[in-house]
């Protein structure tokens, strides 16, 4: 185990890491996600894989490398189980991963551990919203920087906006439709899970009808 990792003030990736696997624990490897045709074991296979085995990154976005990459997620699957997964996600990245570089694991990890953590949540019956501090929703809000690149299969503009937080263009456009959010919310609406979050969509509403149904994120 990275033991520095442990003792260090947690980052919202140690906490979301953190309440992700008591999450896992508590409801078991065969629960659903909304990461689809995935339980939590698999779920758990995947960030486990992402972390320790580089070789298999590339099949993450690109096709070609995709059926490496779900070879290496099944077979640390088999290999760890359900127990030996949940033990490494919650240990952390360890110190010869990319991730475990000082900054990386905070910087790489905050917005991927919340949105599977609320993958696993959001499937559920009955999830409600968390309540986030303040300092957390700003954080999450400084990530939408990159929201563009999230939003690039939208066919309008759209403007993100978190009431009390601020207000950007993540993509310019006609017509421009306005996203309106906590940025928790709007994390989640970017990153596809569109049908998951609370937000609301103001404008042309042909334009607000092909962004819910838009295959959005990375």
């Amino acid at each position: 185990m990275n033991t520095s990792y442990a003792r260090t003030m947690p980052t919202i990736a140690q906490s979301e890491r953190a309440e992700l696997a008591d999450l896992f624990e508590a409801i078991g490897p065969d629960a659903p996600t909304l990461c689809s045709g995935w339980t939590t074991a698999d779920l758990a296979a995947h960030l486990v894989v992402r972390e320790r085995r580089p070789d298999s990154t590339p099949g993450i976005r690109l096709g070609a490398f995709a059926g490496w990459t779900e070879r290496v997620r099944l077979g640390a699957l088999h290999e760890r189980g359900y127990a030996g997964l949940i033990r490494d996600l919650r240990s952390g990245p360890p110190r010869w991963s990319p991730f475990g570089l000082p900054g990386v694991d905070g910087l790489a990890n905050s917005v991927e551990m919340f949105v599977h953590h609320e993958d696993v949540r959001r499937a559920q019956d009955g999830w409600e919203p968390r309540a986030l501090s303040a300092g957390v929703q700003k954080a999450l809000w400084r990530t939408l920087g990159m929201a563009r690149i999230l939003l690039r299969s939208a066919s309008s503009g759209v403007t993100l906006a978190a009431p009390g937080i601020g207000e950007r263009v993540a993509k310019a456009g006609e017509p421009m439709v306005v996203v309106t959010g906590e940025p928790a919310e709007l994390i989640l609406f970017c990153y596809g899970r569109q049908q998951h979050s609370r937000v609301t969509i103001e404008g042309d509403a042909a334009a607000a009808d092909q962004l819910r149904a838009a295959d959005l994120g990375v």
